[in-house]
């Protein structure tokens, strides 16, 4: 016996057969007529207000705060990725109208569903979908919404190409921008290649917004991950001028005393 997140009871697969009419006997009809509109109904069907006043709180949208203004229908990620297996063939007008729509979890079935188109697509779709994602950085607005797209698209597009739209995106007033360029080289570490990351971290290294210092430090500690002399010869020569946030960060897996030696060499404020 499964119980779905609404609390209904059902054997068998997911997805629960109340909260998805006709289960999957319906999917490849549900792909070929898939509009926004069905996506978004289906978001709503199984949110639930508890869950979206908790990731309101989480993704911090009171006054001032970096997701001020915006809404949540109170989709879990799980939910949201099976909702987008089952409309991943939707066209991108359509995704076009759920990037626009103000429920954060309109946005992020929208990446999930591009993504996945992208992972699928010939060269001449992915650079379609590139050119689709890059139209759309605005209503890429908060950190997960990056963080789950700029390296499956973006990244994984650029891995065989010429990667100057990464530092104009790094030098962009948009912090979700300055974070697209950053977490994009993830696809690059994930190959052995860190010099752009590095070249990137080094534009953003005094970055003021908190978001961009955590994903530096993330993609340099990214990087320790499979090449600790690398990253560390990256540290010896900018912890001293790293803000403590990456520096903390970057150094989150060394041993206590070697946090503590990286830490020691970051310069007071003067």
């Amino acid at each position: 016996m499964i119980t779905c997140s609404r609390g209904h009871a059902y054997t068998g697969s997911a997805p629960c057969p109340v909260c998805w009419p006709g289960g999957r006997k319906n999917n490849k009809n549900q792909k070929r007529a898939a509009t926004a509109g069905i996506v978004e109904a289906a978001l709503k069907k199984i949110g639930t207000p508890k869950k979206a006043k908790a990731s309101a709180w989480f993704f911090k949208t009171g006054k001032g705060q970096y997701g001020y203004g915006d809404v949540f229908l109170g989709v879990t990620v799980p939910e949201q990725r099976m909702i987008a297996k089952e409309y991943q063939a939707l066209p991108l007008n359509e995704i076009d109208r759920l990037l626009k729509h103000p429920a954060h979890e309109c946005r992020m079935t929208a990446l999930l569903i591009l993504s996945r188109q992208f992972a699928a697509a010939d060269e001449t779709a992915r650079t379609t979908i590139v050119h689709f994602y890059l139209a759309h950085t605005p209503r890429i607005n908060n950190w997960d919404l990056v963080d789950g797209s700029a390296p499956t698209i973006l990244g994984a597009y650029l891995v065989d190409k010429l990667r100057d739209i990464l530092f104009k995106l790094a030098r962009s007033n948009n912090l979700w921008e300055r974070r697209i360029a950053i977490l994009a080289t993830l696809a690059f570490i994930r190959r052995g290649e860190y010099e752009d990351t590095f070249a990137i971290a080094k534009i953003l290294l005094k970055d003021p917004e908190d978001l961009i210092q955590k994903a530096v430090g993330w993609m340099l500690r990214e990087v320790g991950n499979r090449s600790r002399p690398i990253e560390e010869g990256f540290l010896k020569k900018y912890a001293a001028v790293m803000p403590r946030t990456a520096l903390r960060y970057a150094i989150e897996k060394f041993s206590e005393k070697q946090r503590k030696a990286y830490l020691a060499m970051r310069q007071l404020p003067s």
